[in-house]
């Protein structure tokens, strides 16, 4: 899960919210939803799922639905990790564009990876419908543009590639981004896949609807040790243990401690949200919008008509990170949308930062490892981590059957 952190803005005035709060934005917006028992018992079950975020909330769905007696324990609030702090754009690309991935794990590969990302979205549309589900899920377009006049040639390269391999793209011109968006920048992709969610209240409202369903889930159960074998034993530091068959670790770049090998690199991210009633809403509501920078910026619309802007990575180096370097982070991502919208009201209403996995080649680690055994992790996903998510709720259950799936090859341990 993301580790992060929030400050106050410059703006004085008190929103109905009340934002100014160290607490991560979907968490104010939301308030807590559900609150569950920590666990005061010995149990047992098939298969307990570690982390009650998002991916936690995904992958006990898909177990408790095929019928293993599932578990799900985390160390804090439920949802109160990256899921509070995600800015939850939704999209099928990964961060590595697709002719560079297919250089890296060859061309099949490349298009299934992307073509995962795609049903991964028509399987969130479904699951919400099916579900009845709030968490602001909404379709829209995902535009992707240059950041520079010498990032075109590349990124109308990916174009044709995304093209060539059946992917719906339109290449917009600059006049025609400006024409539809209000938006001053070089050309770009317009892909008809893309969405919004509000991970947090979606996580939320999953893991209620299956706790109604038989669903154990406790918060506040920190894990003191854990025990490998036929069977997996989990101490708490309460004292009291979980024995179960499988354990299924959805926390995000925390395991990463858990290996010696470097399986990831640990980036910092900031983003700010506007205040409410932007003026450019009608124009940038049914789109999500980033663009080829390393860091890129990125942003959305919300269901309250702010706007929401990340980006300004950095690698990973401090445990806390300052309100004064958030500030500055904030700024500039303020200072680069002004830029690319001139005649938009930017008022900055929240900031805050937070923490993500990134591997080598965008793909996330999803499977076994040889040093846990009956261990499943979900991990490594950059800034795409519910889409991957969902590619995990199929992936784990076949790898519980032992059946094979090729996203599994691309997605091991060992590549």
């Amino acid at each position: 899960m993301f580790y992060y952190h929030v400050n106050t803005t410059k703006n004085q005035h008190v929103t109905p919210m009340q934002l100014r709060s160290p607490e991560a934005f979907w968490l104010l917006k939301n308030g807590i939803i559900n609150s569950y028992p920590s666990l005061q018992e010995d149990i047992q079950c098939d298969i307990t799922v570690i982390g009650a975020g998002i991916t936690g909330a995904l992958i006990s769905h898909a177990l408790h639905r095929a019928g293993y007696n599932t578990v799900v324990i985390d160390k804090k609030d439920v949802a109160n990790g990256s899921s509070s702090a995600t800015t939850s754009l939704l999209q099928y690309e990964i961060d590595t564009m697709m002719v560079d991935l297919a250089r890296m794990i060859g061309e099949e590969g490349a298009v299934a990876c992307y073509q995962a990302g795609v049903q991964s979205l028509r399987t969130l549309e479904k699951l919400v419908a099916k579900e009845k589900l709030g968490g602001g899920f909404e379709l829209k377009q995902s535009l992707q543009v240059a950041h520079s006049r010498a990032a075109i040639p590349k990124l109308l390269k990916e174009f044709f590639f995304r093209k060539k391999h059946g992917l719906e793209v339109t290449w917009l011109s600059s006049k025609e981004i400006k024409e539809r968006y209000k938006m001053e920048s070089f050309p770009g992709i317009l892909s008809k896949e893309g969405a919004s969610i509000d991970a947090f209240q979606f996580a939320h409202e999953l893991l209620h609807k299956n706790s109604r369903r038989g669903l154990r889930v406790y918060d506040h159960t920190a894990i003191q040790d854990i025990t490998y074998g036929d069977r997996v034993v989990i101490q708490t530091e309460n004292g009291h243990r979980v024995e179960c068959k499988r354990v299924v670790f959805c926390t995000g770049y925390e395991a990463l401690s858990m290996f010696r090998e470097k399986y990831a690199a640990i980036h910092s991210t900031f983003a700010c949200v506007t205040e409410q009633d932007i003026n450019l809403y009608d124009q940038l509501k049914n789109i999500i919008l980033w663009d080829t920078g390393n860091p890129y910026i990125y942003m959305r619309t919300t269901d309250d008509k702010r706007l929401l802007v990340g980006g300004e990575d950095i690698k990973y180096k401090y445990d806390r990170i300052s309100d004064k370097l958030k500030g500055q982070k904030a700024e500039k991502l303020a200072k680069k949308t002004r830029q690319l919208f001139p005649s938009l009201h930017f008022t900055e209403d929240y900031n805050w930062a937070g923490a993500f996995g990134v591997t080598k080649d965008g793909l996330p680690y999803i499977g076994k490892h040889p040093r846990y055994k009956n261990a499943l992790f979900i991990l490594g996903f950059g800034g795409n981590g519910i889409t991957f998510s969902i590619q995990g709720m199929n992936l784990v259950l076949k790898l519980l059957a032992g059946e094979d799936d090729p996203l599994l090859h691309y997605y091991r341990f060992d590549r």
